[in-house]
């Protein structure tokens, strides 16, 4: 049973922000702060990426572990509540992130995913902070087509 009435429960998931979220924002000024240049929510690219890096023809997404069902991560489990509604819910944003990841690699585009659990260690500790933005810079450097950065 869930400690939270049903209407504060849809208070709290309505408030939850789809763009300009803390760890989206976090990203983007260590990546600013290390001289890369973006655009945001770009129209232009498939997906609307978070940050788009258009002089590495990357695009970076930063995926809540819970809302994109990041797997093995102990900040995702299905509520206990709705339990339908909410593996439905699950099913679908993780089959659109794979039709988008499809469609970026046919146009030629790299994707980095960045997972929430990640930001939130980078936050925490300086020296994962440091080698998770060399793997990036490497990354956007490399021929590589995809990466993702996770804290499993």
């Amino acid at each position: 049973m869930d400690k939270y009435s049903v209407e504060i429960r849809h208070e709290m998931m309505a408030a939850v922000k789809s763009k300009n979220t803390s760890p989206e924002v976090f990203l983007r000024k260590l990546l600013f702060s290390r001289g890369f240049r973006y655009r945001t929510n770009s129209s232009k690219v498939e997906g609307h990426p978070d940050i788009w890096l258009a002089r590495y023809n990357t695009a970076i997404f930063v995926n809540g572990c819970f809302w994109h069902g990041h797997e093995g991560c102990s900040n995702f489990r299905v509520p206990k509540s709705n339990v339908e509604f909410w593996e439905t819910k699950f099913r679908k944003n993780i089959d659109r992130d794979k039709r988008i990841k499809a469609d970026l690699k046919t146009q030629g585009i790299k994707e980095l995913v960045v997972w929430e659990c990640a930001i939130r260690r980078m936050r925490k500790d300086e020296s994962y902070r440091n080698e998770i933005l060399e793997q990036i810079e490497g990354f956007l450097k490399s021929a590589d087509q995809y990466m993702e950065i996770g804290n499993l």
